[in-house]
């Protein structure tokens, strides 16, 4: 039931991204406290600032190890992905402005990744759901483990073993390492509109000819 909980809020989290909202959709049980929202900043190599937001009810700060720590409804909203834990562990760059080096999410983790569609098509959309989930800034790869799945589109990607890593990189491409199932499923064909179906045609009734007397 948890996870059902946390797979609706990812849904949330990514309609509130694709329309570009910066707030979180937060409910009553789930709302951050005001002092617990602070902003990471840092620059793309195109020149681009990158911002990192995150919500949570606690939150703890080491400054000499350039540490963070948050618990309770973590969420975090940046333009690379989103996640949500129960808690998150954030080591920032050394050198300043170099924004984010590594997030550790654990504990019922959701992660949202999304990469625009070429020439108008919608966005691709990865959701992983696990246990614990690691983003590295040096490769913006997001390693999931402990019973990881992932949907992507229509497809399901299911781990069979706890053991089972599943890697999703800054393009949305999932790899795997270790056993799994794959569920493909297809969208019902829409079913022929009345009018549109074909009728038989009426064949024309044979002329009883009269006898002659």
């Amino acid at each position: 039931m948890r996870r059902v909980f946390f797979a609706a809020c990812l849904f949330a989290i990514a309609t509130a991204t694709r329309s570009g909202a910066q707030e979180p959709v937060r409910t009553p049980a789930a709302s951050p406290s005001p002092h617990a929202n602070p902003i990471l900043s840092e620059t793309a190599a195109n020149g681009e600032p990158i911002t990192t937001q995150i919500y949570a009810d606690e939150a703890s700060f080491d400054t000499e190890k350039r540490l963070g720590v948050f618990t309770g409804h973590v969420r975090v909203f940046d333009p690379r992905f989103n996640i949500q834990s129960d808690k998150l562990t954030v080591h920032i760059h050394k050198e300043e402005g170099q924004g984010l080096e590594k997030a550790i999410a654990e504990g019922h983790v959701g992660v949202v990744r999304e990469k625009p569609g070429e020439n108008g098509a919608p966005p691709n959309r990865a959701i992983g759901l696990s246990e614990k989930a690691v983003y590295t800034s040096s490769d913006s790869n997001v390693v999931l483990t402990g019973s990881p799945r992932v949907q992507q589109g229509l497809d399901t990607h299911i781990a069979t073993s706890p053991d089972t890593v599943m890697i999703l990189n800054q393009e949305g491409h999932l790899t795997t390492h270790g056993p799994s199932r794959t569920e493909i499923r297809q969208e019902k064909s829409p079913s022929p509109s009345p009018s549109a179906s074909a009728t038989p045609t009426p064949k024309p009734k044979a002329k009883r000819r009269k006898k002659k007397p």
